[in-house]
């Protein structure tokens, strides 16, 4: 089930765990990520000697003698310190770049993945538009807690580290006293308020993701919108959760005003403190006006980054949450898998069986009540009934998407949940009622369904699909673009377009699920001379709800309620005078 950002307060995330996980991710580069902390802790070095040399700069002003001399050799040195602490930072953000960039492409890439491998029912209950922004963020993050990493946490303990170690050893235990004392106290602020106000961020995190999944939708449904002039209630249903997410915006930067005067206070104390410290002893001669122009420098280079702290950690405690999606996404088991024993099913005959078939959405509703039949290699059967009746959930089965609460579908005797679910759907090709193309070109969508076929068998079977002649007289030809989800395209278009790629794949088994139901007379008689065709070689299971286009079948299933009431043959079944025969004179009848 998708993960609501409103939980992500709750106790269930392992952080530690999670961050752990991202040193996974830095394998493959893990040379490069050394060499970028080296040049890290270089770069830090460099810029804790800045103050060393101005404090050497200022107290050579009083050695006469070697004026002239003296300030030259520490100035060059203070250029170069400044120098090395630009060049070995920038080298470091050029090493990393690889490390974190190809970070974000693996777990991109592992994402895509395992979506695909998640159940159908995974993606039928999902929210697209949320899922989408929550998987954008999920990836970045790893990316950012990287950077957080290498570019935040480390610096500053390397420079606190090295500063304290300065100021223990040359000065007076006041100095660092006050100096980390003030960073306590700053941290301890920080944390406190930023976990006061972090809970406006998550609700305006997820009040951005459901004004997204609003506007998704109804882009979707376009033309739904537009049929029922519903265009204001998209409008105000996305300006409730917008005006939602402004309040929550607007406490987030008030609440922020809050912690940064406080940050800025607490610097301010703790600045103003060791100052007077530091004058007080260079007055009594302790401490020269070089070492007190040294501890301040000290202390701007400390708190400057310190200032960012606020930020940071907030940032941080978004991006572990941003993370957490995305990692319990990648836990999520699948719920079709293939077992450790199965093997790859080589469909040679093609024969289909449903024996005693249970099967339902939800454990408290069944949808098919023992179900038995077969479809024998090479012949055609199809399945008829009202809707609600279990007719479209036989191909799911078939194909997998589902498993059967109880009994078997089997294959040339295989069962279907032993053997790999990539062999068992390579040998079936489905046409859908609905039908569904990717917003790429009319030749990309037909030669999805073998993917190296040539330019002449795609037109083969687009010609027999009957729809080569429409796609020539288009201006772009081949190369026309559908839109999204081929929105460019009429029903029947689309509906010939999918005809077409499953010709073009060639399967043992074909699942034709209302084939024809988007198409003009004339192109559905033509079309079922071809698909008549190709089931005289092959096994065919129809799906139909236009009685006429089945009479030729070998075997019709009458479904009612998730049980077949009758079987038979076309006149068989009309002999009978049951259901299928009251089906058919209504057909007529509406006609």
């Amino acid at each position: 089930m998708y993960v609501k950002r409103d939980t992500l307060e709750h106790n269930d995330r392992n952080d530690w765990l999670n961050i752990k996980r991202i040193v996974y991710y830095l394998q493959a580069y893990r040379g490069r990520a050394i060499f970028a902390l080296l040049c890290l802790i270089a770069a830090k070095f460099a810029n804790i000697g800045v103050p060393l040399v101005l404090r050497d700069i200022v107290d050579s002003f009083d050695k006469t003698a070697q004026v002239l001399v003296l300030p030259v050799s520490l100035l060059l040195a203070y250029g170069a310190l400044k120098l090395a602490n630009s060049l070995f930072s920038e080298l470091r953000d050029t090493v990393f770049a690889r490390v974190r960039y190809h970070a974000m492409r693996q777990l991109s890439n592992q994402v895509l993945e395992h979506l695909h491998n998640l159940s159908l029912r995974f993606h039928l209950e999902r929210k697209t538009g949320a899922i989408s922004r929550d998987l954008e963020r999920g990836t970045r993050s790893v990316s950012t807690m990287m950077n957080f990493l290498v570019f935040s946490f480390i610096p500053i303990f390397v420079e606190f580290t090295l500063v304290a170690a300065i100021l223990l050893i040359n000065y007076d235990g006041i100095f660092a006293l006050i100096t980390f004392g003030t960073i306590a106290v700053y941290a301890l602020f920080t944390v406190l308020i930023s976990n006061w106000r972090i809970n406006y961020r998550h609700n305006m995190n997820r009040l951005d993701s459901e004004a997204n999944t609003h506007a998704f939708d109804s882009l979707i449904n376009y033309e739904t919108v537009k049929y029922f002039n519903n265009e204001q209630l998209e409008l105000t249903r996305y300006d409730k959760t917008l005006s939602e997410w402004e309040g929550m915006a607007v406490k987030s930067q008030t609440s922020m005003s809050v912690l940064n005067f406080g940050q800025s206070a607490i610097i301010a104390i703790g600045v103003t403190i060791i100052m007077f410290f530091a004058a007080s002893q260079v007055v009594d001669g302790q401490m020269t006006i070089g070492e007190l122009v040294m501890v301040n420098a000290f202390m701007l280079q400390l708190f400057i980054p310190l200032g960012a702290l606020g930020i940071i950690y907030r940032q941080f405690k978004y991006t572990l949450a941003d993370m957490d999606l995305v990692f319990k996404l990648l836990s999520r088991t699948p719920e079709i898998e293939d077992k450790d024993s199965a093997t790859d099913l080589n469909v040679e005959q093609g024969q289909i069986r449903f024996d005693q078939v249970h099967f339902g959405y939800q454990d408290d509703r069944e949808i098919l009540k023992g179900i038995s039949f077969e479809v024998p290699a090479g012949q055609t059967v199809a399945v008829v009934g009202h809707s609600g009746a279990g007719k479209s959930t036989l191909a799911r089965l078939l194909f997998r998407f589902y498993d059967v609460n109880q009994g078997q579908v089997l294959i040339d005797g295989n069962d279907v949940r032993e053997v790999k679910q990539n062999s068992l759907r390579r040998g079936i090709g489905i046409v859908p009622q609905d039908t569904v193309l990717f917003n790429d070109t009319i030749r990309y969508n037909i030669q999805y369904g073998k993917l190296d076929a040539t330019d002449q068998e795609v037109r083969e079977a687009a010609s027999m699909a009957q729809i080569e002649d429409f796609i020539e007289s288009l201006p772009e030809g081949w190369d026309t673009k559908v839109g999204e989800r081929g929105l460019k395209l009429s029903g029947g278009e689309k509906q010939r377009v999918a005809i077409a790629r499953a010709i073009l794949k060639r399967p043992a088994i074909l699942v034709f699920d209302e084939a024809t139901s988007s198409l003009d007379s004339t192109t559905e008689q033509a079309i079922q001379r071809t698909l008549k065709e190709i089931s005289a070689t092959t096994t065919t299971l129809v799906v139909a709800h236009r009685l006429s286009t089945i009479v030729d079948a070998d075997q019709i299933l009458v479904m009612s309620q998730g049980t077949i009431i009758e079987r038979g043959s076309h006149s068989e079944l009309m002999q009978a005078n049951g259901e299928y025969r009251r089906m058919w004179d209504l057909q007529l009848e509406s006609d």
